[in-house]
């Protein structure tokens, strides 16, 4: 029974649980393959305004109305207006449905591991990824039986979520990720250092940061920087604003900002380091262009990466070290945020429900959670995870940002926060944020939603059928905000919560 709401017992396991949230599988593949894709070095460009005027300002927002609010999404919404509950409750719903497919990612991680201590994916591993680990199915509702090695690697992620969420944000969340956050930025310094230093490395940095300046005015390139930015530092899923309802009264949320934001986007460049450069190396060795290399998304750790490291010298021991470090950063970044993802719907439960168990409400999400992970451990689920991935991400987290943010700045007032986060902080910001959440964002993540609506009627998604993404895409979509306006006609056991704390 939950009496009193924990705490973070330091602001450096603050730091590392908020990074460790932000920081993902999605740094190691997505960013790197996305400022390829778009202009390479110019890329970078978009992506430091995108930071500035868009991560800063919107981290500064969750952090400091989760703060405020002393409640998680669900708690804070209702306390700004009981009709606004159901903000609250609609994206703690999203993180519940990526981690069931997320944690199959980490699964797939945890299998590599295993496979780097002899090179089991071969002399192929396009091949071995595909048909022999995955064995894919001919489409979305061909399941074709469960893959038995994935499903025991998932068992062990969702335990690991239960475990270490169970035991709540000073005694579980915290001390993981002060232990999680560091190790894994050792261990990509060291990868990075070692991808740096191989023969052909610099043909592959090259292509990471030359700069392609004629694709810089191209306004899809600005906007691929600031989806980056948005999906990269986990805003809008309702982690953010939990993890800040547990800081002190008097916390320098600007500050904290500023370092999460800038600690993960260090991590997205180091990542694009360390992949470039080996990279450039399997290149080297194999006389292939780069576009011949470089596999989109996940590709680039389970197809791109293993024939990099078939290539490297140096004998099958180093073989087997860069790899076992390579996978045990992934699973490093996917457990730092699937317990994120878990707590964030934990947080907003227990703010409503104070005297439900702890540990007995997040045992049933993790074992929900497994359940839910295995129609993504079947022969079809690289197809349902692709569809369900883009809707979520375009139907799901850009428009709930679109709406928090509006919400906060215009119900809320962005002058009044702006008051609250500056209380504490001795970097102070001034109207050039206000205007910044108030038109800029706003406007942002409003032609995002619209952009994303159009292309989707366009083109029925990755030439899937109309029924795979009807079921797998726009029902679930639609399902998890009905779930959560259902949740927030649920009436609170004690009305008393909803008063704000001065």
């Amino acid at each position: 029974m939950e009496s009193k709401r924990d705490s973070w017992s330091s602001r450096f396991g603050f730091i590392m649980s908020t990074i460790g949230a932000a920081v993902g599988l999605g740094n190691l593949w997505r960013f790197p393959y996305t400022a390829y894709s778009n202009g390479g070095g110019a890329f970078l460009l978009p992506y430091f305004v995108a930071l500035l005027t868009a991560g800063v300002p919107l981290m500064i927002m969750e952090f400091g109305f989760g703060h405020k609010m002393r409640g998680a999404n669900t708690l804070a919404f209702a306390k700004l207006n009981r009709k606004l509950e159901w903000l609250g409750w609609w994206p703690v719903m999203i993180p519940l449905v990526v981690c069931s497919f997320y944690s199959v990612v980490i699964a797939w991680c945890f299998n590599y591991l295993i496979f780097a201590f002899k090179g089991a994916w071969g002399k192929d591993p396009n091949e071995f990824f595909s048909s022999k680990f995955l064995a894919i199915s001919s489409g979305p509702f061909d399941f074709d039986g469960l893959r038995w090695k994935i499903v025991l690697a998932v068992a062990l992620v969702w335990f690991l979520n239960y475990f270490i969420t169970k035991k709540g944000i000073s005694n579980g969340i915290e001390k993981a990720c002060r232990f999680m956050t560091p190790v894994l930025a050792i261990l990509m310094i060291i990868i990075t250092i070692r991808g740096i230093t191989l023969p052909g490395a610099a043909y592959g940095l090259n292509w990471f940061l030359k700069p392609d300046f004629s694709k810089i005015m191209n306004g899809k390139i600005w906007i691929s920087a600031y989806a980056q930015v948005f999906f990269s530092t986990t805003l809008a899923v309702g982690v953010m604003t939990a993890y800040a309802s547990y800081l002190p009264k008097e916390s320098d949320i600007v500050n904290n900002s500023c370092i999460t934001v800038f600690a993960n986007a260090s991590f997205d460049f180091l990542a694009g380091l360390c992949v470039f450069s080996t990279l450039g190396y399997a290149c080297y060795a194999s006389n292939l262009p780069m576009d011949k290399v470089i596999k989109a998304g996940p590709g680039i750790a389970f197809v791109a990466f293993p024939n990099a490291i078939n290539l490297m010298p140096g004998g099958a021991l180093v073989r087997a070290i860069i790899g076992i470090l390579f996978f045990l950063c992934l699973i490093i970044a996917g457990i730092s945020s699937s317990i994120s993802m878990v707590e964030s719907f934990a947080s907003a439960y227990l703010d409503k429900y104070v005297n439900t168990s702890r540990d007995k409400l997040v045992r049933n999400v993790c074992l929900g959670g497994f359940l839910g992970s295995l129609l993504f451990s079947t022969g079809a689920g690289v197809y349902i995870l692709d569809i369900v991935d883009h809707f979520i991400g375009n139907y799901g987290i850009a428009l709930i940002g679109f709406i928090e943010v509006v919400v906060l700045a215009y119900v809320y007032k962005a002058e009044k926060m702006r008051d609250e986060v500056n209380k504490y902080s001795d970097i102070k910001v001034g109207n050039w944020w206000v205007y910044l959440v108030k038109y800029i964002t706003p406007v942002l993540f409003g032609y995002m939603t619209v952009d994303n609506i159009l292309s989707e009627f366009k083109t029925p998604y990755g030439g899937y059928s109309y029924l795979a993404l009807i079921v797998f895409g726009w029902a679930i979509a639609v399902g998890i905000f009905v779930i959560g306006k259902i949740l927030s006609k649920k009436p609170w056991p004690d009305e008393r919560v909803l008063k704000i704390e001065d």
